[in-house]
């Protein structure tokens, strides 16, 4: 148990954090801005990394669309105990559209596919790409909305997700799915590149935030927000996933991505509308820190 600790650690969570850590040092020594590199990704490698993912997708499409209903049904839930609890702490809009956003949105790319990769095989691997794939598409769209209507009207918000680059990369990659049309090497090769470059940026951004992190005024939210994400979130997870008829590799993929910590993208989004980004980096980094003992016991109990 302990050798796989320590495999699990070295291979799926140090690396992450050896990104990070750069990330820190480029903002404290190098003055690099990090609502630039925050804009890069979110204007151009995010929509690439989402149109990339689904039109290489090889998960057949009823396993496609029960892990896809999974992933919205955990979200929605997620988002509605999320709501709740701000409101039983009494906290103001943005407070409350920032701690939905910890809660409802996972770390299952740069961390839940190598998490499921390692501790089970590539099977386990290819579903929980579906469900970050899922997860993706409601970011960039409900997300995008959620973090918007933190600062602006109802209105606006919508209006805002009109602009959202990778709203227009889910439909570019759904109509090339549908017409069953291959993607020119000319523009996938690109893309690709593009794709594989957004992850890693996502890390840097996320240690160029821990440079200015301070300490919350209100460490109970942050605590809230770290119980629901690494232990009501995978409850739920389990619980649905039997009720739905998942299986096998499908199982445990489906658990292991509702085991995740928050995910990197929130920081993006809450510095992008101006929604409490401290506390979102804050509870980013809390959920990180402590998430390799809670998917410890999560993966003990799937094996």
């Amino acid at each position: 148990m302990i050798a796989t600790l320590l495999s699990i650690f070295a291979s799926d969570i140090l690396p992450i954090f050896v990104l990070a850590v750069i990330g820190f040092l480029l903002a404290r020594y190098s003055a690099v801005d990090v609502r630039s590199l925050s804009r890069i990704t979110f204007n151009a490698l995010s929509p690439c990394l989402v149109f990339h993912l689904l039109v290489t997708s090889t998960i057949g499409i009823a396993d496609f669309g029960r892990l896809a209903v999974f992933a919205v049904v955990v979200m929605a839930v997620m988002g509605i105990l999320a709501r709740l609890a701000a409101r039983a702490l009494g906290l103001d809009r943005a407070m409350t559209i920032a701690l939905m956003l910890v809660v409802v949105f996972s770390n299952g790319g740069n961390y839940g596919l190598p998490v499921a990769l390692f501790a089970f095989d590539t099977q386990t691997l290819a579903f929980a790409s579906v469900y970050f794939v899922t997860s993706s598409l409601l970011t960039y769209t409900g997300g995008v909305f959620l973090a918007a209507s933190g600062r602006r009207s109802i209105g606006q918000a919508l209006a805002g997700v009109r602009y959202v680059p990778a709203v227009y990369a889910v439909a570019a990659a759904g109509l090339i799915l549908w017409l069953r049309v291959p993607v020119p090497q000319v523009v996938l090769r690109p893309v690709t590149l593009l794709s594989d470059a957004a992850l890693p940026l996502m890390i840097l951004v996320l240690g160029m935030q821990f440079e200015r992190a301070t300490r919350p005024e209100r460490p109970i939210v942050v605590l809230t927000a770290v119980i629901l994400s690494l232990v009501v979130t995978p409850v739920l997870g389990w619980t649905l996933a039997g009720a739905i008829g998942l299986h096998g590799a499908a199982f445990q993929a489906a658990v292991i991505q509702t085991s995740m910590p928050a995910a990197v993208v929130t920081t993006i989004l809450a510095l992008q509308y101006e929604v409490a980004p401290s506390f979102v980096t804050s509870v980013v980094v809390a959920s990180t820190l402590l998430s390799p003992f809670t998917l410890t016991c999560v993966i003990a109990l799937l094996r």
